[in-house]
């Protein structure tokens, strides 16, 4: 074999193809490192990393509550030994004047549907403010359509046990609505003020009851109502409604609207003196503020502000920085201020639902009830 012949190449199939060849030959040029694939361990690893993060996430958590709770439970605990549990429950949320002040003008809110609860928020507040000595003056807020008859007349009962008790003026702010059950309670103030927009009145007295019974006999149910009495269902959405039980309810209505009717002539000295011109107004009938005012319902248009400036000169307190103006706050524990999670819109509300739908005697301008209040 001559020195010129090329020698015939060595095949190692461990080695690939040179590029541009197809002989499988020892070479300096080597194929590029393949990058190893990421589809299988370290997608694994990060599955069980988000699922550590998730469940260090879910013990931290719960680590928290049951911190929160613990000190929640210590708290109450010690309130009662040092005997403060009661003094704390509402809070006060400065408002305007000076802060350092020991006199104060307290802003005691009713607002929404209200209810039978005695010892509820409303009750709370105007508990604390017959309590505190330092209290000198009350702006009762009202922002409500009304609600139950025992409702607004036991939370205005406490209104009066306070005046009483304190000898200190109360002047009542009316905002948007301050209807029905919301007018009823604003007969504790000495003066009502009433906001331009404010709508009030609707005095009157008004019970929400149903009749299913065709709605029972369509889908094929027949109620079996066992009772003691002829008139123990009275009321019930299950039967229509006889004569006899439609003038028992009527006297019931009848007998709270003269209630009604009295503790505006006690509230109102204009009607006092002439109690046929309530009589003209208490036809369930809303006003503005400009017609409560011209019909002597409220006694002045004005702000919340000329509210809290009447309040402070009735109790003397001429100097700004004499006193101080705050708003009662709900008191919470530690635990219910980090669950606590409250419906967007009261009327939605389990409770109010139940409190409205159940067969009792309302002070509630109607468009708040699930009926229409005709007949």
């Amino acid at each position: 074999m001559s020195e010129n012949t090329p020698s015939t190449p060595q095949i190692d199939p461990n080695v690939p193809p040179r590029p541009g060849t197809g002989y499988y030959t020892q070479s300096p040029y080597q194929p590029f490192p393949q990058a190893p694939s990421s589809s299988s361990g370290c997608g694994k690893a990060a599955v069980w990393g988000c699922l550590v993060l998730f469940v260090l996430g879910i013990v931290g958590v719960c680590l928290l509550v049951g911190t929160v709770f613990l000190f929640s439970v210590a708290a109450g605990a010690f309130d009662e030994i040092i005997g403060e549990k009661e003094e704390k429950t509402v809070s006060e949320k400065f408002v305007s004047g000076s802060r350092n002040a020991d006199k104060k003008i307290v802003i005691i809110a009713v607002e929404g549907i209200i209810t039978n609860e005695a010892d509820g928020f409303i009750a709370k507040q105007i508990r604390q403010a017959q309590s505190d000595t330092n209290v000198k003056a009350v702006v009762l807020r009202v922002e409500s359509p009304g609600g139950t008859m025992s409702g607004s007349d036991y939370y205005l009962h406490l209104l009066k046990q306070m005046k009483t008790k304190r000898k200190i003026p109360v002047i009542v702010s009316m905002g948007s609505i301050a209807a029905s059950g919301g007018y009823y309670i604003s007969m504790a103030g000495d003066e009502i003020y009433a906001e331009p927009s404010t709508i009030t009145g609707s005095i009157g007295v008004i019970a929400s009851l149903f009749n299913a019974s065709d709605l029972f006999k369509m889908i094929g149910v027949e109620p079996n109502l066992i009772v003691s009495g002829r008139h123990k269902a009275m009321g019930s959405f299950t039967k229509p409604m006889s004569e006899e039980e439609r003038a028992i309810w009527q006297h019931l209505i009848d007998e709270n609207f003269a209630r009604f009717k009295q503790i505006i002539r006690e509230g109102r000295e204009e009607f006092e003196k002439a109690p046929e011109e309530l009589d003209k107004l208490a036809t369930g009938q809303i006003y503005t503020a400009n017609e409560a005012v011209a019909n002597k319902l409220v006694d002045k248009i004005g702000y919340l502000d000329d509210a809290i400036e009447q309040a402070g000169k009735r109790a003397k307190l001429d100097v700004e920085d004499d006193y101080k103006v705050i708003r009662y706050t709900p008191k919470l524990s530690a635990l219910e201020a980090l669950l606590e999670a409250r419906s967007p819109n009261k009327l939605l509300n389990p409770k109010t639902v139940s409190e409205i739908t159940t067969p009792k005697i309302y002070l509630m301008y109607p468009y708040v009830l699930p009926a229409d209040g005709t007949e």
